[in-house]
């Protein structure tokens, strides 16, 4: 299976400016996440940013990173914007859109949202189990799942944020998709669906336009970067651990 990992990124975050460069025990996070999708060893892997200071600090190790136009609306738009860009992909089987403020992501876990391309979906991505706590967090995206005979890979029905007091077949959503080349074409060209602008899920678009999305299943959460304080946290466990990536 022919996949590439294109990483969206960009300094402009309202809570946190110049995120990607941010250091973690010494080490940019974008560095970082790309290196895990290096390790991951699925493919070629991009930096899709729209800042000079990222193109310059991946290229210069030796990746490869994709200029991109700054006021695109979203990581995904990014992405296949990058992938615009790339050559030689008329044999891809799938493009994996990995966010570049998860600096603890399992290299493992990258590869395994593959898993529904695979299995026939043309969108694939993660969930994890949830908890009671969890299931009331706002912050915390839900993923209510239909899974198949061998629990494997399963239907994404629906995605939401704000509790709804129930914990059957409901997940937490890990934000890393696959998609089919065509898949991705299709995705950036659809009018926002009136769902996904009253949840602000992004994915709603696609089950809203009838195209299925395929979970499939991780045991953890990769904690992802917002504030300076969970860039602290995050530098604490990688001191912890000892792990410089």
């Amino acid at each position: 299976m022919k996949t590439i990992v294109i990483i969206p990124s960009r300094m402009a975050s309202q809570r946190f400016p110049n995120k990607p460069l941010a250091m973690i025990n010494g080490v940019t996070m974008i560095e970082r996440v790309w290196q895990q999708a290096i390790n991951s060893n699925i493919g070629n892997v991009y930096v899709a940013c729209c800042e000079k200071e990222v193109f310059e600090l991946i290229t210069d190790k030796g990746g490869n990173a994709i200029m991109t136009d700054p006021n695109l609306p979203s990581g995904t738009d990014r992405v296949f914007a990058g992938f615009e860009k790339i050559q030689n992909t008329e044999k891809l089987d799938s493009i994996i859109n990995l966010q570049g403020d998860m600096p603890l992501i399992n290299s493992d876990d990258i590869a395994k949202v593959n898993e529904p391309i695979i299995n026939g979906y043309s969108i694939g991505t993660l969930g994890t189990d949830l908890n009671s706590i969890q299931e009331e967090n706002i912050n915390i995206t839900k993923v209510k799942i239909n899974w198949d005979k061998e629990n494997k890979i399963g239907d994404a029905v629906d995605f939401y944020k704000k509790s709804k007091g129930i914990l059957k077949n409901i997940y937490q959503h890990v934000g890393i998709y696959s998609f089919k080349p065509s898949a991705l074409n299709n995705f950036v060209k659809l009018s926002q669906s009136k769902n996904e602008l009253e949840k602000q899920l992004e994915q709603l678009r696609a089950i809203d336009a009838g195209i299925k999305i395929g979970i499939s299943y991780v045991e953890n959460v990769p904690l992802s970067v917002d504030t300076k304080e969970d860039l602290n946290h995050i530098e604490s466990i990688i001191k912890e651990t000892n792990d410089k990536y």
